[in-house]
């Protein structure tokens, strides 16, 4: 079992609010993180039948076989739950006395906005970080971990990454998909998944991307708001600030996880002429750093910057009044050229710190990082 970054701050949380939400892709850990925090509340799943049922006809009775609070999962079921949870917790004022998880982002936060608002602390739980991995599990080489991504299961119960991926595929578009979208064509909406994969580190067009995959704009746009909700795709903002620049003001595509995106597009090795290799060791980097400010309960103030003449910075980290700029390569060596964006950004921005991470096994001056160390980066 790995032991999570955000845990320490979730006990935090636990003893400042009296309810915790723990939101997050399926299978990223929510319910083990959860039992392993609170090992003495006691534990339902509303996805089951019976509970679900008794929440809803009754949700006081529900309520009242957790007289000590309780774990309660896949919250987002129920959610004429959350005011009588409300009523509960403004009654008896305890910190962490119910701890809610939910893979469906829209339904969680919208029923919190509603019912508990000032009395939850949020907190959003990826799959694996390479920091928590490589605690526990030596892995040789990025382009290894960029297949068998990162979600806990894989690990733990040793499954071969195809395997595990083509079953959370076909789980998603069948469960997940229907449930929050009355989507009709699920054959249409996995070939629009592919695309998406297809699009990793590259500007987002969904005018593109709708006629590819056959469906209006209107749908696209939604489909992609279904891959968000779900924590399953994310886009990263353009930064405005203008230099006397004109810049794009699309936004990039990435996965919250580069095995899942692998396996949507049949990628079962990355060699070193790989045509996604450096798009994929991309989206990891940047899939990283988020990590690292949400594992310190932080919003992660992450953008890239690309202006009309071609030059870019793959990621530029808004730290207070200073902008920081990360350049990624994914080549194993590093060579002095990777530094010419990161220098023509330092002389618009006035900056003095950036960052260059590369493939390569060593940190080394001038804020060169290894991607075994992306992490240090934003600690």
């Amino acid at each position: 079992m790995f032991k999570r970054d955000i845990a320490d701050h979730i006990k935090k949380l636990a003893r400042q609010f009296p309810v915790i939400t723990i939101t997050g892709p399926r299978q990223s850990g929510k319910t083990t993180l959860a039992k392993t925090l609170f090992p003495d509340k006691l534990y339902v799943n509303l996805e089951e039948l019976g509970p679900r049922q008794l929440a809803k006809s009754d949700p006081k009775e529900f309520l009242s076989f957790y007289k000590d609070g309780a774990i309660i999962d896949e919250a987002q079921y129920v959610p004429e739950l959350f005011s009588y949870i409300q009523v509960r917790v403004d009654q008896k004022d305890t910190p962490g006395e119910f701890i809610l998880t939910g893979s469906q982002n829209f339904l969680m936060m919208e029923n919190i906005t509603q019912s508990l608002a000032g009395r939850v602390g949020v907190v959003e739980l990826l799959p694996l970080s390479y920091h928590e991995i490589q605690t526990e599990i030596s892995i040789a080489s990025p382009y290894e971990l960029l297949v068998k991504g990162f979600y806990p299961r894989i690990y733990n119960a040793n499954i071969e990454s195809s395997l595990f991926y083509k079953s959370y595929i076909q789980t998603y578009v069948e469960r997940d998909v229907r449930q929050i979208k009355n989507i009709e064509n699920l054959d249409t909406f996995q070939k629009f998944m592919k695309l998406c994969a297809m699009r990793v580190g590259q500007l987002l067009n969904v005018s593109a991307l709708a006629l590819e995959c056959g469906v209006s704009q209107n749908t696209a746009k939604n489909w992609l708001s279904l891959l968000k909700t779900s924590y399953i795709a994310f886009t990263l903002m353009p930064h405005f600030k203008n230099f006397n620049k004109r810049l794009v003001k699309q936004p990039k595509l990435y996965f919250y996880d580069t095995g899942l995106a692998g396996a949507l597009l049949d990628v079962e090795e990355i060699t070193p002429e790989h045509n996604l290799k450096g798009r994929l060791f991309e989206n990891f980097v940047v899939t990283e750093l988020i990590k690292t400010r949400w594992n310190q309960l932080k919003t992660h103030n992450l953008y890239f910057w690309r202006d009309s003449a071609g030059h870019e910075v793959d990621v530029v980290f808004e730290a207070g009044d200073e902008l920081v700029p990360i350049e990624i390569k994914a080549s194993q060596t590093f060579r002095q050229e990777f530094f010419k964006e990161l220098n023509y950004f330092k002389t618009l921005s006035q900056g003095s710190r950036s960052h260059l991470v590369y493939a390569g096994e060593e940190d080394l001056p001038k804020g060169v990082v290894s991607w075994r160390n992306v992490q240090s980066i934003l600690m």
